[in-house]
C-alpha cells in the first residue's frame, strides 16, 4: 500500500535520555571486537590451533579498525603464553662461512654475550700473568738450554777434530763455513791459498769436503734436536696456556651443561686461543695489516645476539607494516675495507619473524604483495618450518660474490594476514599455497545491530578515540549524532558502522573546527561541519551537474506534467563521494511488431544487468497485458542525454511508469522522481545507495526552488534503509518536500498519473477508466492498426 513517509520515518534518531554519557565515559570498559562475534570466534580458533596450516587470514574493508582489533586481542592471549628464548649467532671456527646458531633461554642471549666478552677479557689478562711469570720463564729457559748443551756436545767433537787438522768452523745465521789456516790461525784463501803447490790445494780442498760432509749429517741431527726443542717450547705454551683458560672456562662449563650447542662452542673458543696463542701475546705479529685493528683480532670471539626476549611477558607479537624482504628475514650486512666489501656472523641481523618466533607476527597483505620476495619466502619458510637468512641477491643468483650460509633457525610462529575480501579470493584461487597455509579466514563485519547495548559499546569506542588521540572531549548531541551517522554509514537504521577509522576521521577534523572557535568541547556543530565539509571537498562534480540542471543545459523538468517522461535517478561512485543524479526517462510507442526496444542497448551503452530489467519490464507488459492478445507494438526506451555507459535495474520502475503513461496518454507529474527495480509480477524491489539518490535530486529541486510538488517515490522495503540528512526531513516536515514509498508499481501510478491503477478482473479486462483499462484499450487500438495495415498491404 502507497503511503507518504512522515519525517520521523526519515530517519532514526538516537534517544538521549536513554542514556547516561557521563557514566558510560567514565565507567566502561573497552570489548575486543565489538561487533565482529563471527571474527572473533575464527580467531579465538585459530590461535588455540598451531598446527601447521592454521595461519589466519583477517579479512575486511578499510576503515573496519581490524588492525587495531587483532593487536588488542593477541594482546590479551599472548600475555598469557610462555615467552621465548633468546638467538644467537657466533663464529663457526672450522668454516667461518657456516656461522652457528645458539638457543637461549629468554634474556639469555645478552648474558652470554658479556660472558664470553667478559672470557676474553680474562682470557688476555691470565695468558699474560702465566707467560710473564718466573715460572714459566724458567722452564722455558731450561728447554732452551737443554738443547743448547745438546747442540754443543753435538758439534764438540767436529770442532776439536778440524782444529787438529788445521780447519776452522764458522758458523753465520745463514750457512757454516769450513776454512783452512795457518800456523797463525789465519784462514788460508785467495792469493795465500794460490801461492800453495797443486798437491797442497788438493789435499785442503779433499778434508774441507770431508768435514762439510760431516757437518751436514751432524746440521741434521741439530734440526731434529731443535725441532724437539721446540715441540716442547709449543707443549709448555699449550700447557700453560690451558692451566690459565680451563680455570676460567669451567664455571661457564657447569652453568650451560645443558645446552650441547654452548658447550661445543666452548670447547672451540678454547681450542682456537690455544692454536692462536700469539694473537694474544705478540701484538706485534698482529699488525700485518693496516686495517687490522685491536678489537678486529678477537671479533671471531662475539656473540651475535639475534633476538632479545628479555623484556617480554608473554609471547611476542610483532606488526610488520612494511614487510620487504630484508624486513621481514633479515640480512647479511657488508662493511668497506681497502676498497672491497667484507662480511661476518657479527653483521647478520634478525628480521621480524625472528622477533616474533614463538608469538605472533601481524602483516598486511597488500604491501606484503607488492615485495614478492617477501611473499614467496614467507611461504617457503611456513612449508619448510624454518627460516633462513640470507642474500636476497644471492637467493635468486644475482650475487657472484661469497657470503654467509648462516644455520636456518625452527620456526614457531603463526602468520596473521590483514587484507581485503577480495585479495583473499584471488589468492584462494588463484594460489594453491595460501588456501594450505592459511587456513583460518576471520571476516570483518562491516556493521552491528543497532540496540541499546552496541549503542554503549559504540559510545565506549568513541571515547577510547577520543582519550588516544587526545581530543576534545563530545558533549552529549555530538555522541548522538556521531551515532545516527554511523547508522547513515552503513544506510540502515537498525545497524551500526563499526568501521570505527571513518569514525575516527570525522573526530579529528571536528576538533579542528572546535579549535579554531577555541571551544573546550567539541558540539553536534563541529560533528555536521566535519561531515559536511569533506563532502564538500569531493563533490565539485555534483555541483556542476547541477549547475547544469540550473541552466536548462542537462534537461530535467522538475514541475508540471508530462505523457511519456519520468525522472529517475541513478548513481555516480568516484571512489571518495557517491551521489545521486535525476536522468529524464522518455518512452516512445508506435503500432509495430519490435515490440520493446532499449536505446541504451541498442548503441551498445547498457550493462548487462540494466538490459535484464529492460527484458524484466517487458514480462510483466506480456503478462498483464497478454493473455488473451498479442501485443502488436514498438515501445522505445532512452535515458536522454546520457552518453555514458548505463548499468544496474533501479531505473526500471519509473521505465514502466513512461510506458505505461505514454500508452495509457495520461501525464506524469514531473516534480515526482522514481527509483526502484520491479520483478515480473510489478512488485517493486529494493535499490542500493537510496538515501543519496533522494538527496541528490532534493538537492536540484531545491536550486530551482522547492515547490511542496516535488519528491521522490521509493520501494517499502527501502524504509529501513533511510537516514537523510537533517535538512530533508526539515523539509518534509514543512511539506515542503515528499518521499513515498510504494510496494507495486499500481501503487506509484497513483501518485504519478494521478489515476487509478485498476484491478484486473475475471475476464483478464480491467476496470473501466482504470489505466490499465487505457493501456489495455491503446493496446487493442495499436493491434488494430497493425493488423489493418497488413491487410491493406496484402
Amino acid at each position: 500500500m502507497k503511503k507518504e513517509l512522515t519525517a520521523e520515518k526519515l530517519k532514526k534518531i538516537v534517544d538521549s535520555s536513554t542514556f547516561n554519557w557521563k557514566q558510560i565515559r567514565e565507567e566502561y570498559q573497552i570489548k575486543p571486537l565489538i561487533g565482529q562475534q563471527r571474527a572473533l570466534k575464527a580467531l579465538e580458533f585459530g590461535v588455540g590451533n598451531k598446527s601447521g596450516g592454521f595461519n589466519i587470514y583477517v579479512s575486511g574493508y578499510p576503515g573496519s579498525g581490524k588492525l587495531r582489533a587483532v593487536n588488542y586481542f593477541l594482546s590479551q592471549k599472548a600475555r598469557l603464553e610462555t615467552s621465548p628464548g633468546d638467538l644467537c649467532y657466533v663464529n663457526n671456527f672450522k668454516d667461518p662461512y657456516f656461522p652457528k646458531k645458539i638457543g637461549l633461554p629468554q634474556g639469555g642471549g645478552e648474558i652470554f654475550k658479556k660472558e664470553i666478552s667478559s672470557l676474553i677479557d680474562e682470557v688476555k689478562k691470565a695468558l699474560f700473568k702465566a707467560f710473564e711469570s718466573k715460572e714459566y720463564a724458567d722452564k722455558r729457559q731450561k728447554i732452551i738450554d737443554t738443547f743448547k748443551q745438546k747442540e754443543a756436545e753435538l758439534f764438540k767433537g767436529i770442532y776439536k777434530k778440524a782444529s787438529d787438522n788445521n780447519f776452522a768452523i764458522r758458523r753465520t745465521p745463514i750457512e757454516i763455513i769450513v776454512l783452512p789456516i795457518d800456523e797463525r790461525g789465519a784462514p788460508i784463501v785467495d792469493k795465500k791459498f794460490q801461492k800453495l803447490n797443486k798437491k797442497k790445494q788438493e789435499e785442503l780442498l779433499k778434508k774441507q769436503k770431508q768435514f762439510k760432509e760431516e757437518l751436514l749429517v751432524l746440521i741434521r741431527k741439530n734440526l731434529d734436536l731443535e725441532k724437539d726443542s721446540n715441540v716442547s717450547l709449543l707443549q709448555l705454551e699449550e700447557n700453560v696456556a690451558l692451566y690459565a683458560i680451563e680455570a676460567l672456562l669451567e664455571d661457564l662449563l657447569k652453568k650451560y651443561k645443558k645446552f650441547n650447542d654452548v658447550i661445543d662452542y666452548l670447547h672451540d673458543i678454547k681450542s682456537d686461543i690455544i692454536n692462536n696463542l700469539n694473537e694474544f701475546l705478540d701484538g706485534s705479529n698482529l699488525q700485518r695489516k693496516v686495517s687490522l685493528s685491536k678489537n678486529k683480532r678477537f671479533l671471531k670471539y662475539q656473540v651475535n645476539v639475534i633476538t632479545d626476549n628479555s623484556h617480554l611477558k608473554g609471547a611476542p607479537i610483532i606488526m610488520e607494516l612494511n614487510p620487504t624482504y630484508n624486513n621481514l628475514f633479515g640480512k647479511v650486512e657488508r662493511e668497506s675495507d681497502m676498497g672491497t666489501y667484507i662480511t661476518n656472523f657479527t653483521l647478520i641481523r634478525g628480521g621480524a619473524i625472528h622477533k616474533a618466533n614463538g608469538g605472533y607476527l601481524i602483516i598486511p597483505l597488500k604491501e606484503l604483495l607488492l615485495n614478492y620476495f617477501s611473499y614467496e619466502s614467507l611461504k617457503r619458510a611456513l612449508k619448510n618450518n624454518e627460516v633462513v637468512i640470507e642474500d636476497i641477491s644471492e637467493l635468486y643468483g644475482f650475487l657472484s660474490t661469497k657470503s654467509l650460509k648462516p644455520d636456518p633457525i625452527p620456526l614457531n610462529v603463526q602468520i596473521i594476514l590483514i587484507g581485503s575480501p577480495r585479495l583473499y579470493y584471488l589468492l584462494y584461487e588463484l594460489d594453491e599455497d595460501f588456501k594450505e597455509l592459511f587456513k583460518v579466514k576471520a571476516e570483518f563485519d562491516t556493521s552491528m545491530d543497532n540496540s541499546i547495548q552496541n549503542i554503549k559499546d559504540f559510545a565506549g569506542v568513541i571515547y577510547k578515540i577520543e582519550k588516544e588521540n587526545n581530543l576534545l572531549p563530545l558533549d552529549d548531541k555530538a555522541i548522538t549524532c556521531l551515532i545516527e551517522q554511523a547508522s547513515r554509514m552503513v544506510h540502515d537504521q537498525n545497524k551500526l558502522s563499526i568501521r570505527f577509522g571513518d569514525i575516527s576521521n570525522i573526530l579529528i577534523e571536528a576538533q579542528h573546527y572546535a579549535k579554531l572557535e577555541s571551544k573546550d568541547k567539541i558540539s553536534l556543530k563541529h560533528i555536521n561541519k566535519a561531515i559536511d565539509a569533506k563532502y564538500y571537498r569531493s563533490n565539485l562534480i555534483q555541483e556542476k551537474i547541477n549547475e547544469m540542471i540550473k541552466r536548462n543545459q542537462l534537461m530535467i523538468p522538475l514541475g508540471g506534467s508530462k505523457i511519456g517522461q519520468i525522472n529517475g535517478i541513478s548513481v555516480l561512485d568516484l571512489g571518495d563521494i557517491i551521489f545521486g543524479k535525476p536522468n529524464k526517462i522518455t518512452a516512445s510507442i508506435a503500432s509495430g511488431k519490435k515490440g520493446l526496444v532499449d536505446i541504451e542497448r541498442e548503441a551498445k551503452l547498457a550493462g548487462p544487468i540494466h538490459t535484464k530489467g529492460v527484458l524484466i519490464l517487458q514480462g510483466y507488459l506480456l503478462e498483464k497485458y497478454a493473455q488473451k492478445k498479442p501485443i502488436s507494438l514498438f515501445a522505445s526506451l532512452v535515458f536522454e542525454q546520457s552518453y555514458s555507459e548505463i548499468e544496474g535495474d533501479s531505473a526500471s520502475s519509473a521505465e514502466l511508469y513512461a510506458i505505461l503513461s505514454s500508452l495509457s496518454q495520461l501525464p506524469i507529474k514531473q516534480g515526482i522522481a522514481v527509483t526502484g527495480s520491479i520483478n515480473q509480477k510489478g512488485e517493486v524491489q529494493p535499490v542500493g545507495a537510496i538515501n543519496e539518490k533522494i538527496e541528490g535530486f532534493f538537492e536540484v529541486c531545491k536550486q530551482v526552488g522547492l515547490t511542496g510538488e516535488q519528491g521522490v517515490i521509493i520501494p517499502k522495503s527501502n524504509e529501513q534503509n533511510l537516514m537523510l540528512k537533517q535538512e530533508i526531513v526539515n523539509a518534509v516536515k514543512e511539506k515542503k518536500f515528499h518521499v513515498w514509498s510504494v510496494s507495486t508499481i499500481d501503487e506509484g501510478i497513483q501518485i504519478l498519473l494521478g489515476h487509478p491503477a485498476g484491478k484486473q478482473l475475471k475476464n483478464k479486462s480491467f476496470t473501466k477508466n482504470s489505466v490499465h483499462y487505457l493501456v489495455d484499450k491503446r493496446i487493442d487500438e495499436l493491434n488494430k492498426t497493425l493488423k489493418k495495415y497488413s491487410e491493406l498491404k496484402e
